[in-house]
């Protein structure tokens, strides 16, 4: 079967290729760049008139679950670890109904933001819960994103000198049991591979020593990615230094993870020659810019990182701490962010599309996704700019950062129409939305 997806308003590939007529998806892949017509005839065509196209975009940091605490009354106007001690509580009564539910509800939204490659990272599990990533694993194929889960982890309880209630870690045998099992069952290997598993370990504050250096030892086995939160906050960094005597990047090094196979997420209080460490080590950095304000936790240093040598991405965080899970807005979010950082000369709306894009690949170490070429996954996003907040804008690709795009007319995942006319295929959104309601009342009380 072959597409033609033809004549968009503008194509954003992600590289200096043009594509101006479009491109041909057959199969999985795209096997043509158009510039005038296809060169071999095809079975379908997709008119394209209307919209800008860009690569499927890619998020790099979530936790499904909490879509199901957002704009909590008990959680509102509060810094992280303050946050965290009033969630922990209700999110230890998950179960396999508020999961299936909650993640059912991430991939929905982020599917109609133009978003084809998500992770999640998950690490609140419970004798209720044993099974949480499989769940995932479960809708997300069911959905047809492509995802990346993370098995994550708490062991350091605060009876411990951790953050998290007791009742809410895990044994640090169980967690990498578990972890392995989950790697055999559901890891591909293959270009073009729909599911992946990386092990994430919450936080410095959350595991103990012993579980980091051990996760990475098991990672490395098996050739996965490592995860985990990082320098998200001053607090964290005193943290580090009251509990191991180092900050969080000497932490890193001292627990084997100042290595290319890992990933931080935030990434935000960082001095130059940590940077540079970080970089040379080519560690990958998830920005999260939403998150990161709605906590006041600062700004991710995104420009140096790259300069120093960090594959950088966006990701949407939590739904309890951004409060959405809308990858779009995200970029818009990260561009406004680091021109507040760095001036509007030095940031633009290109330089936010690469990160939501591009970087997020790199971040992946995935070659398959995050442009527009011949070879590379069908994972493409339709904008339609035939809506109020674009009328009279000049360039349409600089249009979707600027105006504020939020939905998505169209999204392909591997070749598959996943959204079209701004509605998820085969999905009944009425349900999902009353099953998640369900879910968050009977967490919330």
């Amino acid at each position: 079967m072959k597409t033609w997806i033809k004549n968009p308003t503008a194509t954003w590939t992600g590289n200096q290729t043009p594509a101006a007529n479009g491109i041909v998806v057959e199969g999985s892949v795209i096997t043509e760049l158009v510039n005038g017509e296809p060169v071999s005839a095809v079975d379908e065509i997709y008119d394209a008139g209307k919209c800008v196209l860009l690569p499927g975009l890619v998020n790099c940091h979530h936790h499904f679950y909490q879509t199901l605490t957002r704009a909590l009354p008990s959680a509102l106007n509060k810094e992280l670890f303050d946050w965290l001690a009033s969630l922990y509580p209700i999110w230890a009564n998950l179960d396999e109904e508020a999961i299936r539910a909650s993640t059912t509800t991430a991939v929905c939204e982020l599917l109609l933001s133009g978003c084809t490659t998500t992770t999640d990272h998950h690490y609140v599990f419970s004798d209720q819960t044993t099974n949480g990533i499989d769940i995932q694993a479960e809708v997300t194929e069911r959905l047809g994103i492509r995802a990346i889960l993370t098995r994550g982890s708490m062991s350091l309880g605060k009876s411990d000198g951790g953050l998290p209630p007791d009742e809410v870690v895990q044994n640090a045998d169980d967690i990498l049991k578990d972890s392995e099992r989950l790697i055999h069952r559901f890891h591909q290997t293959n270009e073009g591979a729909m599911l992946q598993i990386a092990l994430a370990p919450c936080s410095p504050f959350s595991v103990t020593t012993e579980l980091m250096r051990d996760s990475a030892v098991l990672a490395r086995e098996h050739g996965v990615l490592l995860h985990t939160h990082l320098a998200e906050t001053m607090d964290e960094n005193d943290f580090c230094l009251e509990k191991f005597g180092v900050r969080p990047v000497d932490y890193l090094e001292q627990v084997g993870w100042l290595a290319n196979d890992v990933w931080l997420a935030h990434g935000i209080h960082f001095d130059s020659q940590e940077m540079n460490r970080l970089g040379s080590s080519g560690v990958a950095i998830s920005h999260c810019p939403s998150s990161n304000m709605i906590l006041a936790s600062g700004i991710s240093p995104v420009k140096e990182l790259i300069k120093a040598g960090c594959a950088v991405g966006i990701g949407v965080d939590g739904s309890a701490s951004n409060d959405a899970s809308n990858l779009i807005q995200e970029i818009r979010q990260a561009f406004l962010i680091q021109r507040l950082k760095y001036g509007s000369a030095n940031v633009s709306h290109k330089d936010a599309l690469h990160l939501g894009t591009t970087g997020g690949a790199a971040l992946f170490h995935r070659q398959d996704i995050g442009e527009i070429a011949v070879g590379k996954q069908a994972d493409v996003a339709l904008f339609n700019l035939e809506e109020l907040r674009f009328s009279g804008a000049g360039d349409p690709i600089a249009a979707l950062v600027l105006c504020g795009a939020h939905r998505a007319e169209a999204v392909m995942v591997a070749g598959r129409w996943r959204v079209r006319e701004h509605q998820l295929v085969d999905i009944d959104l009425a349900q999902v939305m009353n099953d998640q309601k369900k879910a968050a009342l009977k967490l919330t009380g």
